[in-house]
């Protein structure tokens, strides 16, 4: 499941957790609420942002190479 959480610290500091997302969706799916939010002072990048996203199923190459 995707999910967005926004946490208020009690010095009025918000911090935004994104979880389900793999790549750099992330970023766009709370783009507006950066926006909504102002500056941002930190980010920090974990490993899903590293991982490619992916709709589609692999697809394997079944070409036969060297056979007639």
């Amino acid at each position: 499941m995707k999910t967005i959480e926004v946490i208020v610290s009690p010095q009025g500091e918000a911090r935004l957790e994104t979880r389900g997302f793999d790549g750099p969706t992330c970023q766009a799916a709370d783009e507006f609420l950066r926006r909504s939010l102002g500056r941002v002072n930190r980010e920090q990048l974990l490993s899903a942002y590293h991982r490619v996203a992916t709709n589609e199923p692999a697809v394997t190459d079944q070409r036969r190479v060297g056979t007639e």
